[in-house]
């Protein structure tokens, strides 16, 4: 029988899916690192499974989080998206999108890459906690807050420690996985 972190829905295939394939695994796409932390900025106030549950929508709502053209999206084009019932309709998180977009361009330019940026922080090298129980996993660190700072000071919104520590705990920056999960990958070298 697999074993999985226990805050897995196992009645939800997305959750189970997100757990199994992505969450935790080191991350280096830029676009794919972007897409993510948007996810967790609507995540705010919400429970991941509602995110996750939008997440094509979202997708198709923001261009496949191409942020080109996020970037370039008018106040018109964000608020059309305040009628479209298949994502979050938060005025402040759908412009902080385009802000978001228009920052992560930004520091892909004065970088080199997203990766480059958001990897520095952890040294290009995961954090593994050594998790027994999901429970045990803090909502922020000294070092989300320091990311948090960092990011906001890049012109990033939505990005609370607890945000980002949730961001970096999904693009494998941090691993939460608990130790007995079968999808930890540094469980065989603990």
């Amino acid at each position: 029988m697999t074993k999985r972190c226990g805050w897995v829905k196992m009645n939800n295939p997305l959750y189970v899916a997100y757990h199994d394939e992505e969450w935790g695994k080191p991350l280096h796409d830029d676009q794919k690192l972007f897409e993510l932390l948007c996810m967790e900025t609507y995540q705010a106030g919400l429970s991941w499974e509602t995110i996750l549950n939008k997440r094509q929508a979202f997708r198709e709502a923001f261009h496949h989080y191409d942020a080109q053209k996020i970037a370039q999206m008018t106040d018109a084009d964000l608020d059309r998206l305040l009628d479209n019932p298949a994502i979050v309709r938060n005025k402040m998180k759908i412009y902080a999108t385009r802000a978001n977009a228009q920052a992560y361009l930004a520091v892909r330019q004065k970088f080199g890459s997203f990766n480059d940026y958001i990897w520095s922080f952890v040294d290009f090298k995961s954090i593994d906690n050594q998790i027994a129980h999901y429970k045990e996993a803090p909502a922020k660190t000294k070092l989300s807050e320091a990311v948090s700072k960092a990011l906001k000071k890049q012109g990033f919104k939505f990005v609370g420690p607890v945000c980002v520590y949730s961001f970096m705990e999904a693009a494998g920056l941090i691993n939460d996985h608990e130790n007995d999960c079968d999808f930890n990958l540094h469980k065989n070298t603990v």
